[in-house]
C-alpha cells in the first residue's frame, strides 16, 4: 500500500509532510507534491500533518481523485525528492478550498 498526495495540495503546496516522512518519498513540483509509491512504507506519518486532508492511502483515495494515483506515481519520476519545509505557496490561502484544481497543476 501507498499514500498518495490528492487535488487538494494543487497550487497550495503546504509541505509540513516531507519532514516526517522516514523514507524521503515525497517529491516536489512548480506547485504540487506527491508521493513515490515505489519509496513509501505505508507509515502514515504524513497524514496527520497536512492542513488540506490532500493525502489518504491507496485504497481511501476518493473515487473522484483516483486519477491521483497514477500521476503521484508519474511525476515522482520526473520531479526532485524534497525532505524539508519550505514556506506554503503565497496564494495557497485562495486555493486551499477550491475544487476542480487539475487545469491548475504545472508540471
Amino acid at each position: 500500500m501507498t499514500h498518495v498526495v490528492t487535488e487538494s495540495c494543487i497550487a497550495c503546496k503546504v509541505t509540513s509532510c516531507v519532514n516526517v516522512c522516514p523514507v524521503d518519498c515525497f517529491h516536489e513540483g512548480p506547485n504540487f507534491l506527491v508521493i513515490d509509491p515505489d519509496t513509501c512504507i505505508d507509515c502514515g506519518e504524513c497524514i496527520p500533518e497536512c492542513p488540506l486532508e490532500a493525502i489518504f492511502t491507496k485504497e481511501e483515495v476518493p473515487a473522484d481523485q483516483f486519477t491521483f494515483v497514477a500521476l503521484n506515481a508519474e511525476l515522482a519520476k520526473k520531479w526532485p525528492v524534497i525532505t524539508v519545509t519550505k514556506a506554503a505557496l503565497p496564494d495557497s490561502g485562495t486555493y486551499s478550498n477550491v475544487k476542480g484544481k487539475l487545469a491548475l497543476l504545472k508540471r
